[in-house]
């Protein structure tokens, strides 16, 4: 089934409804319909697809996914990156199927080396050999030069992103789209302003089309979302969960002033919590700790060789103690949370459940480590605290890896 058949109908009756341009003949239609009502619009189940008829529908790209689509092209697919994103895609390539035909890095990355069976070319040599190439984006960068670069690229070649969760082994392809598309229909329904709802729209585009207009289109700096959602003020109780080298704690005081009632950080690689202590070791009413954060308090493995990704991990050599959001402040008040916990976030939250409901502290969280959070976490915290007013913002970065949530 393809992506079209969430697409939105056109208001009407039975017979006489447009399926895009297409006419649904009523002869065509099962015997059984199970139709529905909910807050965001009318649904018709027919079997197992979802029909939109009216109501707050998205608009939602609607055409074959990046995979299928590759999956059908004659023309020669390159692979923009040789890090850990391409040996990703790269796995995901192989199972369906999807041939490439090179490997590109940026020039001054290229050197005389070998990837995956390839020889590393740089845009040069990729154009001289192959023309009309389809180039597939496999790594990440927030950085303005190297956004710009690829967006000049894009203007002369096809240039998509293949979307990989950070973690997880959940693809954001139709397929994933349809099995969750009542949750991703709440989702949509409960955002607070146009501009989430736009963002939220664009991110789910992006990840299904691989196209970058959808991503770029919805740009926003962080400024905005401080100033117009967080409007911090200057006596807040601050957590830090990821507080990585103190850059998010540098980040809190630009926007109080430097004013604050107090601030508990949680870091836990072991080297990067020294460069934390280094910050903000000396600053007033400041709690610093070397460990993560979970749904309750224990100890668990955690991988450190990823640097600021280093994660939670089963198989992860390091012990690492952990504790709850409920710990933390069982006896104190939270006021403002950030959280960028790489890909433990559904867990903090089910660790936070009391204090979210109690103290409604403003939300800085990321959206963007595993498939499933741009739904799931925003449906947990508005069931947790419905009092939240629920924000999307997509800050500069290729992929869409600095998708945040803001509540207040």
């Amino acid at each position: 089934m393809g992506i079209s058949k969430f697409s939105e109908f056109r208001k009407g009756v039975l017979g006489k409804t447009f399926f895009r341009k297409k006419r649904v003949s009523p002869g065509k239609l099962p015997d059984k319909i199970d139709f529905r009502i909910s807050s965001h619009g009318y649904y018709l189940f027919l079997s197992k697809n979802v029909i939109i008829l009216s109501g707050d529908s998205m608009n939602i790209y609607s055409g074959d996914d990046i995979r299928t689509m590759l999956a059908k092209t004659d023309r020669p697919i390159i692979i923009y990156g040789t890090g850990n994103g391409a040996d990703k895609i790269m796995n995901g390539f192989e199972i369906l199927g999807i041939k490439v035909c090179g490997f590109m890095a940026s020039d001054g990355f290229v050197r005389d080396r070998s990837f995956r069976g390839f020889h590393v070319m740089p845009l040069s040599e990729i154009e001289s050999r192959f023309p009309d190439p389809v180039i597939i984006i496999a790594f990440g960068s927030q950085r303005a030069e190297v956004i710009e670069n690829i967006l000049a690229i894009s203007k002369k070649h096809t240039v998509l992103c293949a979307d990989v969760p950070v973690y997880g082994e959940n693809i954001f392809d139709s397929r994933f789209y349809e099995k969750n598309i009542r949750d991703i229909e709440n989702t949509y329904s409960m955002l607070s302003d146009d501009i989430s709802k736009h963002t939220f729209e664009n991110i789910i585009s992006f990840k299904l089309s691989g196209r970058l207009e959808y991503l770029t289109e919805c740009f926003c700096e962080k400024d905005e979302a401080f100033r117009n959602i967080l409007r911090l003020g200057k006596n807040e109780s601050y957590l830090d969960l990821g507080a990585y080298r103190g850059d998010t704690i540098s980040e809190f005081l630009d926007y109080t002033d430097g004013s604050y009632s107090d601030i508990t950080a949680l870091e836990p690689d072991r080297k990067t919590y020294k460069k934390l202590c280094e910050y903000a070791g000396g600053m007033e009413n400041t709690k610093l700790f070397n460990m993560g954060i979970w749904s309750e308090d224990c100890d668990m493995h955690f991988n450190n060789s990823l640097g600021r990704g280093s994660s939670i991990r089963s198989d992860g050599e390091q012990t690492l103690a952990v504790t709850k959001i409920d710990t933390l402040y069982k006896k104190r008040r939270l006021t403002y949370l950030k959280a960028d916990v790489e890909g433990a976030e559904e867990q903090m939250i089910k660790g936070g459940i009391d204090t979210l409901r109690r103290d409604k502290p403003k939300l800085n969280i990321a959206l963007y480590h595993r498939s499933e959070d741009i739904f799931k976490l925003p449906l947990m915290i508005k069931k947790i605290q419905p009092e939240y007013n629920i924000f999307m913002r997509q800050h500069p970065h290729i992929p869409s890896w600095d998708l945040n949530l803001y509540a207040c």
